[in-house]
């Protein structure tokens, strides 16, 4: 998968994340926000195992049924240690993820996907859209946190076999490509305001975005984010063989 212009790598870190769990949880108002970003990836992971699940039935070969089981099982795996590390940071899962179920359910249902090919553009570009986010947010999170949340937006493959299903489609028949553009473009549109209701809806995860809890980004910050999150997502347009 091509790299994600996250500032990973930019400089050294610093406050809360030069911080390990046991020292930034000291913070109430991070370990809240904390409890919220894993409730809401668990709850993520958890409608994306299922999603592609229910998706394996559009699948037009064995093969390929296959290879989206293999991915929702992966998905699956990464609920997992999410809902074990909020175990063991003694936070309940399922209160954890219940605030964000309704947004999440409402993105799905506004973007089911009438086919095969739509299934595939939407869990390449819907699913990295948010990994996008997360990523940038996990930049500012404690070391044991970050590592935890940077292994379970690992690509579970599904990005090369999307890339290819599709550009293979659009070759075989390529007026599908106008019909896959606008498509993409309704998820990116969709992604970025649920991602934003998400963090607005919650007290603790907007002050740690915005504001002074584990150096949270200013608005020119957010600003640069999004610029950021959108370059990636028109990087992998092109990767599909769309225009942005």
């Amino acid at each position: 998968m091509e790299t994600h212009g996250t500032p990973e790598n930019a400089a050294e870190h610093t406050g809360i994340a030069a911080q390990d769990w046991a020292t930034a949880s000291a913070d109430p108002q991070y370990r809240a926000a904390v409890v919220d970003l894993l409730g809401a990836l668990a709850y993520g992971e958890l409608a994306a195992f299922e999603r592609l699940a229910e998706d394996a039935k559009l699948a037009p070969s064995l093969d390929d049924k296959a290879e989206l089981a293999k991915m929702a099982a992966a998905e699956f795996q990464h609920f997992q240690r999410l809902r074990d590390r909020l175990t063991a940071i003694e936070a309940d899962p399922t209160p954890a993820m219940e605030p964000f179920a309704a947004a999440l359910d409402e993105f799905h249902r506004q973007t089911a996907p009438s086919d095969w090919l739509e299934g595939l553009v939407k869990a390449y570009v819907g699913d990295s859209i948010a990994s996008d986010f997360y990523r940038e947010v996990a930049v500012r999170l404690d070391s044991d946190t970050r590592a935890l949340v940077l292994a379970v937006l690992d690509d579970t493959g599904h990005a090369t076999f999307a890339v290819e299903k599709v550009r293979a489609a659009i070759e075989a028949e390529p007026r599908v490509g106008g019909r896959l553009a606008l498509w993409a473009r309704r998820l990116m549109g969709e992604a970025l305001s649920q991602a934003q209701r998400v963090v607005a809806d919650r007290d603790a995860l907007s002050t740690m975005l915005v504001g002074g809890v584990a150096d949270g980004f200013d608005l020119a910050e957010v600003g640069k984010m999004f610029s950021r999150i959108t370059e990636a997502h028109t990087k992998r347009m092109a990767a599909l063989g769309l225009a942005a």
